[in-house]
Parts: structure tokens; sequence; C-alpha cells
């Protein structure tokens, strides 16, 4: 059986790791974790069966198999621009392509859509599901035309705008020892044992932002891919959540939700799309009708 080739995320890898010495700052560069890229590196040398890097100095220097690959990766990637970009000059404008960084955050999507179609009868909305989770990703490898995410956008190649603010709150069961507290900080979470959704932890905002600059690590983590799987182990006592208030049940019967920190744990949601100089009116229009349908207030009020 023939070896599966590379995908463009491994050419732009090789590039920018190439170009800026050190996973970091290619992640920085590609808008990704040096774990996430650290995985498509392995992934890369084993479909090529050939490491492509080596560590020196504390920079990580091309092989010469490394060194031979650059070349082709450089002009894959001119040749994909060159494509992406003549598609784009070109008048259709009859799809448009969207993922979530959260399967929860489709539930926001029909009322949306009921309005975009009276605007644009002759555009198909189509939601990428094997980009959630990744869909600053799948932007920038010209799968997406527009992203929902919570992420931080630096990435010169993406405009975001802002639609609400949320926050994220531990979730537990009625009984559970810290239920009645009104708020917690990193060290009354040490004993925990945390059902997360199924992403690195250093995707996940109460790692990054309230665990570790504590020094805290859960006593243990379990990956659940699923709001609804989450809430219900909660409810049954078998673990702590960590979930945004407009996405828990109507029926919180045996839950309690406590602020994480005594100022909240809150985040920005955005619409993020390539940068152009022309956007498709419709990309325009939908990125409106988002706007208003999730509005901080109106947010707030499903909570």
């Amino acid at each position: 059986m023939e070896p599966i080739g590379l995908e463009l995320r491994h050419h732009a890898l090789v590039v920018a790791t190439a170009e800026e010495g050190s996973l970091t700052a290619a992640g920085r560069r590609l808008h990704l974790t040096p774990s996430a890229l650290s995985h498509q590196l392995r992934d890369a040398e084993e479909r090529l069966g050939t490491r492509l890097f080596q560590r020196r100095h504390r920079r990580l220097l091309l092989t010469p198999a490394g060194e031979r690959l650059l070349a082709s990766s450089r002009r894959v990637l001119a040749e994909a621009a060159a494509a992406e970009r003549g598609v784009r000059g070109s008048p259709a404008d009859d799809v448009l392509r969207l993922s979530s960084g959260c399967y929860t955050a489709y539930g926001w999507l029909p009322a949306v859509l009921r309005r975009f179609r009276r605007l644009h009868p002759g555009v198909e909305v189509r939601i990428v599901l094997e980009a959630t989770r990744r869909p600053l990703e799948g932007l920038l490898r010209g799968e997406l035309d527009l992203a929902l995410t919570s992420d931080e956008v630096a990435h010169p190649r993406l405009h975001a705008t802002a639609l609400f603010d949320d926050e994220l709150v531990l979730v537990v069961s009625s009984t559970h020892r810290l239920a009645a507290r009104p708020f917690v900080v990193a060290g009354d979470l040490a004993p925990e044992t945390f059902l997360t959704y199924d992403a690195p932890r250093e995707e996940l905002d109460v790692f990054r932002r309230v665990l570790w600059p504590a020094g805290v690590e859960p006593a243990r983590v379990s990956r659940v891919p699923l709001t609804e799987a989450i809430v219900e182990l909660v409810r049954g006592g078998e673990g702590a959540g960590i979930l945004a208030r407009w996405a828990l049940p109507r029926d919180r019967r045996g839950l309690a939700t406590v602020a994480i920190t005594r100022g909240g744990l809150r985040r920005t949601w955005a619409a993020v799309r390539l940068r152009t100089r022309s956007v498709p009116p419709s990309l325009e229009d939908f990125v409106g009708l988002l706007r208003q349908q999730l509005g901080t207030s109106r947010a707030e009020r499903a909570a």
C-alpha cells in the first residue's frame, strides 16, 4: 500500500518551522499550539519515513531530507495560494463554508440561517464539521470562509469581528463540596476530576488562565466530546465540568454552577474570516446577522 502523502498543513509547517527556527515561533505564525505542531511534525515524518528537523542549540534545523522538502513545500504553498486567489476572484458566491470551535455553538445557527436565506436564497451555507475545534486552521488552509471561535486571533491573515462575551463556570452536582461557594480559585480545583472537551489542555482556558499560572493540576482529567454527556456525568457525581453558562441545559436539577475566580472566567466569541480586499456581500450579511442574534444582552439572558 502506498504511504499517505503530505497535506497542505504539513507543507506550511515545514516552511514556518524552517524560517522561524522553533515550533513555538512557528505556532504563533500559523496560529497553532507547539503541541499541535509537534504532533503534525511527527505525522509528516511518519508519512515520509524520515526525520525532517534536528535540534541544535535550542533551534530546529532542517535535515538533508528536510532541505529537499522545503523547496517543494514552498512551491506547493505558492501554487495553492495562486489557485485560491483565482477562485476567490471569480464571480461565484453561492457557498458559504463555516465551522465553530464548539459543537454546542451550532445551536446558534438555525435562527440566523432562516434570516440569511431570505436575504440570499441562492447561497448555500455549508457547515464543515471536520473543522470543529480547529476552525482557524481551516480558514488558513482555505477550507472555510468563516469561523466562530473564542480563541485569540493574532494571525495577520485573519480578521475578527467580536460577537459577544460569555463566562465559563464550574459545573458540579448540587451535593458537591464546592456547590455552595460563590466562586473558586485554582487551589480549590486541585482534588477534582475534570470532565473536559476533547482538546489538548493548552487550548482550554481554565488551564491556560487559571490553573497553570497558579502551578495547579487537577487530580484527573477525562475527555468527553459532547456537552450533553458532560452535564449528565456531572449530574451523576462523576466529576466537575467547565462550561459556558449559555451551554447549560434548561433543566438544571441536581446541578450547581460556581464562578471561577472572584471576577469570573470570561472570554470573547468572534466571527473570523480571511483578511481580503473584497468581502462577498453574503459573508458580510451573515456576520451582521450573527452579531444581531448573539449580542451580549441576548447571550446573558440565555444563561
